[in-house]
């Protein structure tokens, strides 16, 4: 049963957004303010010297991706930069939902129009950049990479924002120009919708 009662029922949260705008950051504090369920994706990907397996991700082999595409595990997937590979598994997610929580995913456009599909009820947030000079000194602030990475990574944030604007996939567009700005809207808006939509189910 749900912590909050019957009344309320669960809702998935997408946020989206092009690499270097400070997403993660966005997703973890609303996660932290809103009493969310954070949904770890898997991924081909090496893990970093930071990173946490099953905090930060679920890294796995090739083969167990394969395996969990098979089995239809996964609630969406993607291959980033045509090499790397990954999804967000279905089970804990709808589970989380099941008992009334907030789920949030942090996914790409590839992967937020998989959802959509599948589960149009989920509500979706892209996260842009005040500007495309601002993204770019962001990236290179990072220091994760060199200039022909940081180019491409520029390049596909590019696409990404104008597919996410084209797509009609997503019902808000927040610019991440401060930070605390930019958490305090989306905090807003999923208040608005969960209210919505327990007068809704009580209805």
């Amino acid at each position: 049963m749900s912590p909050h009662g019957d009344t309320q029922p669960g809702l998935l949260l997408v946020i989206s957004g092009p690499s270097g705008v400070g997403k993660t950051t966005i997703v973890h504090e609303v996660e932290r303010q809103l009493g969310g369920t954070f949904s770890v994706s898997a991924t081909t990907r090496p893990k970093t010297t930071e990173e946490i397996h099953g905090r930060d991700y679920i890294f796995v082999s090739t083969q167990e991706f394969q395996r969990m595409l098979e089995h239809d595990e996964l609630l969406e997937h993607a291959t980033v930069f045509g090499k790397y590979m990954y999804g967000t598994p279905r089970e804990p997610v709808q589970q989380s939902l099941a008992e009334g929580e907030l789920v949030i995913l942090d996914i790409d456009v590839q992967g937020a129009q998989q959802v959509k599909s599948a589960m149009p009820e989920a509500l979706m947030v892209f996260v842009l950049p005040p500007s495309e000079e601002e993204l770019l000194r962001r990236l290179r602030s990072r220091a994760r990479d060199d200039e022909q990475a940081i180019a491409r990574r520029f390049a596909r944030a590019r696409d990404e924002i104008g597919f996410a604007q084209r797509s009609g996939c997503y019902d808000h567009f927040v610019v991440n120009d401060q930070l605390d700005s930019a958490i305090e809207q989306i905090c807003g808006v999923v208040r608005t919708r969960r209210v919505r939509d327990s007068i809704s189910r009580c209805d």
